[in-house]
């Protein structure tokens, strides 16, 4: 990597680390929105997991990621593509040089994702657990702070066109070839069996789930866009996913409804309905259970966390 560009991520628009994670929620049809920061990284106290594909691009530093029981090592100056969906977290800072450890995150929603056109093989990849090295040829530093500077120009055209950016960019990576830190589930083990074909259903059932998600979803009706057979169809997914269908949907309804508390005023019966719950009984009871906390603490703790 160029050492000028190295040096000007580093440097330039030094933005803090956001002591939370609202600003990249917001009220759509996901659970996340595109966002882009620069900040010097941190250890992270517990794995964590969100609804987006995330985007690592680290200078001064390599990292440790504990990412779905496997000890990855991100390297510098690549750009490093993982889903969020998997938990991970930072365990490790290695510096390298003499300059700042630096990191850019982007943060792009998994539908948004999953609705990018001609880029299978990298939508299978990371879906099926997969964590991705792009080669340096194809993204430096100077490029990621076009991005970042398009990004906080709060200008609608520019932050569209580094979306329009990644979609090619992720289309050119199986040409110029990418580096696997972890292979996908259905390129190692056990796991052999499912061919990227099989990982194909299991995308057109994602992103069945995550159109609809405020709709009652039965099994029935998220397998049929596969064309499979039910129980086959939500074995895949099972094996796949690491989770079954039902289990998949209660977490993408959580994170929706954790992105409409800490993002807006909504009504938390409204937020409930708009998540897809069925009562506001049942509601209370997965989010507590999947969060520790009530909605309503939840959203006053990050109201708390705004006032600082």
């Amino acid at each position: 990597m160029d050492g000028d560009r190295s040096t000007a991520l580093r440097r330039r628009n030094p933005t803090p680390v956001p002591n939370h994670e609202r600003h990249f929620y917001a009220r759509n049809r996901a659970f996340g929105r595109f966002g882009i920061r620069i900040f010097e990284p941190q250890l992270m106290p517990m794995p964590h997991w969100h609804g987006h594909v995330e985007m690592n691009f680290a200078t001064g530093v390599r990292m440790t990621y504990d990412f779905d029981g496997s000890r990855l090592t991100v390297p510098e100056g690549r750009l490093v593509l993982f889903w969020a969906g998997v938990p991970h977290q930072l365990t490790g800072l290695e510096p390298v040089g003499e300059g700042p450890m630096r990191l850019a995150n982007i943060y792009l929603p998994l539908d948004s994702f999953l609705q990018m056109r001609h880029i299978m093989t990298l939508q299978a990849a990371l879906i099926g657990r997969g964590m991705v090295a792009l080669p340096d040829t194809l993204c430096d530093a100077g490029l990621v702070q076009r991005w970042y500077a398009d990004y906080r120009s709060g200008d609608f055209e520019r932050a569209e066109i580094v979306k329009m950016e990644l979609n090619a960019l992720f289309r050119r990576a199986p040409v110029a070839g990418f580096d696997f830190l972890r292979d996908p589930l259905h390129e190692i083990g056990s796991d052999r069996s499912l061919s990227t074909a099989h990982v194909r259903h299991v995308i057109a059932m994602v992103r069945h789930v995550l159109e609809n998600l405020e709709k009652p979803l039965l099994n029935a009706e998220v397998t049929a866009v596969t064309g499979l057979h039910e129980n086959y169809a939500l074995a895949l997914f099972s094996r796949t996913m690491k989770v079954p269908l039902k289990q998949f949907i209660n977490r993408m309804r959580l994170m929706r409804a954790r992105a409409l508390l800490v993002e807006s005023s909504t009504a938390i019966s409204e937020v409930a309905e708009q998540s897809g719950f069925s009562s506001l009984t049942q509601f209370y009871a997965r989010f507590r259970a999947g969060y520790g906390i009530s909605p309503a603490a939840l959203r006053q703790h990050y109201v708390r966390m705004d006032l600082r």
